[in-house]
């Protein structure tokens, strides 16, 4: 990450890539015990938010990532009653997930509270659903509360994290696959951010490779435009338990009673049409 006095640009030397945000202004910044967290006002993208140096999110394009991490697994799932999203400390995929009339109960699981507290100042059009009574809102060790949960009790768990490094590190091994599998219910979907197609390849295959490793039957990888994260395109790799997540309730999707910016049915299916480099991975 570098900033000057009017852009901040985040950096991926690995791939020799970098992306620029004109800055009108820093509004908040702060070291939390768990990671460092900036707010910036920008020119053309709203607010974003910055955590580690990394950005996490903006006003402008954030929809495309909480609706491809939400409604994909969702409808994937033939009745999902009670979802847990790990992670998802600025609350968009909580909000996405309860906007699913059948979801009884939906348990956000984030280990930074202050996350979730700078979301409600700075972003609040995304905790809209935080007052829902279906929100169960936990600030803690989500590793641990997978291990915690009684078995067969959760229809769809979203991992809504930050790259695979510090806090983050845990989520993406074959013993956290375990502990979803053990949680889930026979016919339970796990769906986690899987980084960009492009320059993450070699993690997304080890991510099947993990989940079919911790007793999962099916797994699929999903793609969407993300122009704020490394290459501008981001995935989503989905596991089922007993179900293959390829299959989904695609006239529910068509005749779904809520608004979306970018998901709809035909997107859902397009997204999971891997390109030709992808083909081979899952399934």
């Amino acid at each position: 990450m570098t900033l000057d006095t009017t852009w901040f640009t985040e950096t991926y030397p690995k791939d020799g890539a970098a992306f620029s945000f004109k800055i009108k202004a820093k509004l908040h910044e702060e070291r939390t015990p768990y990671q460092h967290i900036e707010i910036y006002d920008t020119e053309g993208f709203g607010k974003l938010m910055v955590i580690d140096g990394c950005v996490m999110l903006t006003d402008r394009d954030n929809f495309l990532y909480h609706e491809m991490m939400s409604h994909p697994v969702l409808f994937a799932h033939r009745a999902p009653k009670k979802v847990m999203v790990i992670g998802g400390g600025d609350c968009g995929t909580l909000r996405e997930v309860l906007k699913h009339p059948g979801v009884e109960e939906a348990w956000q699981v984030e280990i930074d509270e202050r996350v979730t507290r700078l979301a409600e100042k700075y972003f609040p059009e995304l905790c809209s659903a935080n007052d829902d009574p279906r929100a169960r809102l936990y600030f803690g060790d989500g590793i641990q509360w997978l291990k915690d949960a009684d078995p067969g009790s959760l229809d769809a768990i979203i991992v809504d994290s930050t790259d695979p490094v510090g806090p983050a590190e845990g989520l993406f091994n074959e013993a956290f696959y375990r502990n979803c599998h053990r949680a889930l219910r026979p016919d339970g979907i796990l769906v986690g951010q899987s980084e960009s197609p492009l320059f993450h390849k070699a993690l997304i295959e080890s991510m099947h490779q993990a989940m079919r490793a911790a007793g999962f039957d099916h797994t699929r990888t999903l793609s969407f435009p993300q122009c704020v994260y490394p290459s501008g395109w981001w995935s989503a790799t989905l596991a089922g338990k007993g179900v293959d997540p390829l299959q989904f309730r695609e006239q529910d999707a068509r005749k779904k009673e809520f608004d979306t910016l970018y998901y709809t049915a035909d997107i859902h299916k397009a997204a999971l049409v891997m390109p030709a480099f992808m083909e081979g991975i899952g399934g």
